[in-house]
């Protein structure tokens, strides 16, 4: 009796060695023949990709001679690293910088706010017309900006506003807001309405339920569409150079376009240099918030 349960417990406690099914390596190996395409597309969309940005980091290195008579891809001999401090100085990048800072900060936090006020108030609240508002509000998504500017430029003009920064942050928010407020109005559809008129029953009112609950509930989405503009506004140049009135408000795609202007002739150290930089600071919010971005933008997506 004891050999015959030790048996068992050994049979029992032996583990099964699954074999290979027949033909299963083949159809992985097809499997991988099939990715083959596949991988070298995305290595050359990599290629086209990273190309010129390694061209522009080692170039913004260089001097001037290297630059025009090396190889794109060549080492610097030298590293050049006062073609940074050239391009701050002396290519008053710097102020450029603090210029975009200004405009882009209130105006991304305007568009913000006030498109999901307008998305909830579209959505969430019920009122008479509320359909007929929301058309008119998309209607402003086919409006090309291209057209307005120069009727813009008249009233801003007999306003006073020309000399300032109010022109641009004033028609960058009211740009970007038609597609803030139908994106904020799509991510407050998916919001199961019970929840606004159990905080009704309570004894919530409109706005405290737009601050503390609304409000909470789309920070994804805030996140998302205040990035989505963020980057609309930051490399904006046809507003910025139709409103720059003075090169002491002049932006950073600005500064960069008239770049070569500073020096005389187009020094490409300075030039790529500062262009580096641009593209280091949209690079680090990026990768900062990308998983929010995703989240935000998935969320749209699934619930939208």
């Amino acid at each position: 009796m004891t050999t015959l349960q030790t048996q068992t417990q050994l049979t029992v406690a032996t583990p099964t060695v699954q074999r290979p099914r027949p033909g299963q390596g083949r159809r992985a190996a097809m499997r991988a023949i099939r990715r083959i395409p596949v991988w070298i597309l995305v290595a050359l969309l990599m290629v086209v990709v990273l190309y010129p940005q390694v061209w522009m980091v080692l170039g913004s290195f260089k001097t001037q001679s290297e630059f025009l008579s090396d190889p794109a891809l060549s080492l610097p001999k030298t590293w050049q690293f006062d073609n940074y401090i050239s391009a701050l100085t002396n290519g008053d990048v710097a102020r450029n910088y603090l210029n975009s800072i200004i405009v882009t900060i209130p105006s991304v936090l305007l568009i913000v706010f006030i498109g999901v006020a307008a998305g909830y108030a579209l959505e969430v609240m019920i009122w008479r017309g509320r359909n007929a508002v929301l058309l008119y509000v998309l209607a402003g998504i086919m409006v090309p900006g291209q057209m307005i500017l120069v009727p813009l430029f008249i009233v801003y003009f007999r306003l006073g506003l020309t000399n300032t920064m109010l022109p641009m942050i004033i028609t960058y928010t009211v740009m970007g807001l038609p597609l803030t407020t139908f994106l904020m109005a799509t991510y407050f559809r998916a919001v199961p309405r019970e929840i606004f008129e159990a905080a009704t029953v309570d004894g919530s009112g409109p706005l405290r339920s737009f601050f503390l609950i609304g409000m909470p509930m789309m920070k994804n989405a805030i996140l998302t569409v205040g990035i989505v503009q963020f980057f609309s506004v930051w490399n904006d140049l046809l507003i910025a150079l139709t409103f720059t009135t003075r090169p002491e408000l002049a932006t950073i795609q600005v500064g960069l376009l008239s770049l070569s202007d500073e020096y005389g002739s187009t020094q490409y150290g300075p030039l790529f240099a500062a262009v580096s930089l641009n593209i280091l600071v949209l690079m680090i919010v990026f990768l900062a918030l990308n998983k929010k971005i995703m989240a935000g933008m998935a969320g749209g997506a699934l619930k939208g």
